[in-house]
C-alpha cells in the first residue's frame, strides 16, 4: 500500500490536520514544543512560541466550505483554557506571556490543504 493511503488509514483526519498545521506554524517561524498536550479536564493542541508569546493553539478542520474556527465553542476554549493552566503550572511559566491562536485548516477535496491563523481568538478572563 503507498504510503499516503496507508497514512489516511492509520492517521485520523483530525490528526493528520494537527501534523500539517505543525509544519505550517513552524513555516511561519513559531517554535513548537508540544503537540497534543493533555491534562485533566482539557486538552491542547499545539503549544508553541511566536517570538516570546506562548501560544496554545487548538487546530479545526474542516473538508467543506464551513469555517473550522466555528466549532470552537464556549465548552471547547474552557477546555483549552484547563490545558494550558495546566501546562503553565506544571513549567513554572506564571510570568510568562500567553495567548489562545485557533489554527482553521480547510481541506477541500483534490486541493492542497488552506490554513488560517486567528491569532488571540479568545481570552481566559
Amino acid at each position: 500500500m503507498p504510503l499516503p493511503l496507508l497514512w489516511n488509514k492509520i492517521i485520523s483526519f483530525g490528526r493528520r490536520s494537527e501534523i500539517l498545521g505543525v509544519g505550517y506554524l513552524k513555516s511561519i517561524g513559531y517554535r513548537v514544543v508540544a503537540s497534543s498536550y493533555q491534562a485533566k479536564g482539557g486538552e491542547v493542541d499545539i503549544v508553541a512560541w511566536d517570538g516570546g508569546v506562548l501560544a496554545f493553539i487548538e487546530v479545526k478542520a474542516r473538508r467543506n466550505d464551513d469555517p473550522p474556527e466555528d466549532a470552537v465553542g464556549p465548552r471547547k476554549q474552557q477546555r483549552v483554557i484547563r490545558a494550558a493552566n495546566n501546562y503553565m503550572s506544571r513549567y513554572r511559566m506564571h510570568d510568562t506571556p500567553y495567548r489562545f491562536d485557533i489554527l482553521a485548516v480547510t481541506v477541500l477535496p483534490g486541493s492542497t490543504p488552506s490554513f488560517r491563523l486567528i491569532r488571540d481568538a479568545f481570552r481566559d478572563n
